[in-house]
This record gives structure tokens, sequence and C-alpha cells, in this order.
């Protein structure tokens, strides 16, 4: 997690989560989390993904933002 500051003194956690794409379903891309007990799963539109993605893809979450981890 990382620390950050709004526009006020108020003090917020933003938190980072990683993926791996396990498969995609025409406009959908099934998302496994990585680095957590348990079978964390999330169903992503891809147009919030990367291009270039596809299965196997490993993907990072932060700020609202999916990037590629190579």
């Amino acid at each position: 997690m990382e620390l950050y500051k709004n526009e006020g003194s108020e003090v917020k956690w933003m938190k980072a989560f990683d993926y791996v794409v396990e498969s995609i379903e025409g406009d959908y891309a099934n998302l496994k989390q990585l680095g957590v007990e348990g079978d964390e799963r999330k169903l992503v539109a891809r147009a919030l993904l990367p291009d270039e993605i596809g299965e196997g893809t490993k993907l990072h979450y932060e700020y609202m933002e999916y990037s590629i981890v190579e």
C-alpha cells in the first residue's frame, strides 16, 4: 500500500494488486489475483485493460489503472 495526501490534511491509503489474465471471453477478461490465499477472481471489461493482453499476461492495478508487468 502507498500513502498519499489529498487536497486537505486527510491521509488515505491506496492499494495495489497484481493479477494474471486467466481467460478472455469476448469483451471481458477473467483475472486471478496473485499473492493472496484463496480464490480471488474478478471479471473486468477489456476496455479497462491494456490492448496487448492475452491469456497468462500479468497485470498490476494501482490508482484505478491496469498496466502490464514484464
